[in-house]
């Protein structure tokens, strides 16, 4: 069989800066076919570079000569899905489970008078039935208190369906929970990239399928101040695409949104993911106390027929093993 190798010299820039170079490198190719991006996320594979902020080649030639044995042709460097967070595989109601794993919380709490997002009203809570007024219709020593929120779905942390960006996409009571429960996480630490904008090539050293892609970029730590709605990093165009083609099942981000809200008013990362099936969960927090790999993901929200968006309690299962 013949095999075939690309000679090239190589640029690669890190997203929280720094840089590295390669000349004349060789690299086995699985197929003569690939583009130039291929080759050039094949190349961040086989040496195993994290946060990339981009790639490039020049002098690219593509020859037939034999394999070396670069990583990342004929197989991939990291494990599939369902090796990763392996130590937290048994079933959610397994008591076991839960004496094995620290459950990190990663949602903000919800008050009234919280601005999550701004132009978005803020909770309003009021009582439907006190306690004091409740005692009319129980037995002595009985009381409750029933009280209503007006709030809008973006509030706190939450989570975007389909029918949140598309009228005829699913809606928060259409999700299946196997796509929302104990999902592997891959975390990407970004709290010092040097732009706003997180790349396609960041996301090119793991394999990503079936997993919750969760964006620390440190952000949530101006949660519930005027500085939280400038400014904010968000996923790329590039970077959802690639993420969608990935066949990932959520992606989340502890900032502001998804999309670059100071853009003009286009919202691709929402568009490409949501249409994709692929659920978004904006204003994570405390993804710091989250490992880079191993842990699951947990982010479900009520099943609202023809609502697209609500808070969700989400959570992270991190082994202590």
């Amino acid at each position: 069989m013949t095999e075939y190798r690309a000679h090239f010299d190589a640029d690669i820039a890190f997203v929280n800066g720094g840089g590295l170079r390669a000349e004349a490198f060789r690299l086995d190719l699985p197929s003569p076919q690939l583009s130039e991006a291929e080759i050039g996320e094949l190349l961040v594979r086989h040496l195993g570079l994290a946060l990339v902020g981009s790639v490039e080649l020049s002098n690219l030639e593509i020859v037939e000569e034999a394999h070396k044995g670069s990583r990342g042709v004929g197989g991939g460097v990291v494990g599939d899905a369902n090796e990763r967070g392996a130590e937290a595989s048994a079933a959610p109601g397994d008591p076991e489970r839960t004496q094995r794993v620290r459950l990190v919380d990663l949602s903000h709490v919800i008050s009234e008078g919280l601005v999550t997002y701004p132009g978005i009203p803020a909770p309003v809570i009021t009582p439907h039935l006190t306690r004091e007024a409740s005692r009319e219709h129980y037995a002595p020593g009985t009381e409750f208190e029933i009280d209503v929120i007006a709030m809008a779905g973006n509030t706190g942390t939450y989570l975007d369906s389909p029918f949140h960006r598309y009228a005829d996409g699913g809606d928060l009571a259409s999700l299946p929970l196997e796509t929302l429960v104990g999902i592997p996480a891959e975390v990407f630490r970004l709290t010092d990239a040097a732009e706003r904008g997180i790349p396609a090539e960041v996301f090119f050293d793991r394999e990503l399928e079936g997993t919750a892609v969760l964006l620390h970029t440190g952000w949530s730590r101006h949660f519930g101040r005027p500085e939280y709605a400038h400014g904010s990093p968000f996923l790329t165009e590039a970077g959802a695409r690639h993420l969608a083609d990935a066949g990932v099942a959520i992606v989340g981000i502890d900032s502001l949104n998804i999309d670059d809200t100071e853009s003009g008013g286009t919202r691709p990362a929402h568009s490409i993911l949501l249409a994709a099936g692929i659920h978004v969960v904006e204003h994570l927090t405390a993804l710091d106390e989250v490992p880079v790999r191993g842990a699951r993901f947990t982010a479900v929200p009520p099943r609202v027929a023809g609502f697209g968006t609500f808070p969700v309690r989400a959570f992270a299962e991190v082994p202590t093993g």
